[in-house]
């Protein structure tokens, strides 16, 4: 079973994290990333841009409407997601719990119910 693991955040909480913790950070994230691209249980993980690099699409006279984004307007946003393919909602719950700073801020956990055939 497929899931998308998601993380929240804002540019305040970015902001406030001590530069000199950055480094040590990024390696915990890298660990995390390749501990769990080695069991096959990690498809991918991403990062997002700030909120203000968001931009809202519609389809207006068959073009492209682009207006700045994003969507809600909320004071966290999605700042990561992880796809992960698991055995269970235990082990994913499990993965989602060793993301770091996960003892911190909570982590999304999204089943993911179907997805398209690949070979259409």
């Amino acid at each position: 079973m497929k899931y998308v693991a998601m993380i929240y955040g804002n540019q305040a909480k970015w902001d406030s994290f001590p530069a000199e913790e950055w480094p040590e950070a990024i390696a915990r994230q890298e660990a995390f990333n390749e501990k769990y691209r080695q069991t096959g249980e990690l498809l991918g993980a991403y990062g997002l841009a700030d909120a203000a690099g968001a931009m809202l699409v519609r389809r207006k006279d068959g073009a492209p409407a682009v207006t700045d984004g994003p969507y809600l307007e909320t004071k966290e946003y999605l700042a990561s997601f992880y796809l992960l393919d698991c055995e269970s909602e235990e082990r994913a719950q499990q993965i989602a719990a060793d993301l770091p700073f996960a003892d911190v801020e909570p982590v999304e956990l999204w089943p993911i119910l179907h997805e398209s055939a690949a070979d259409l």
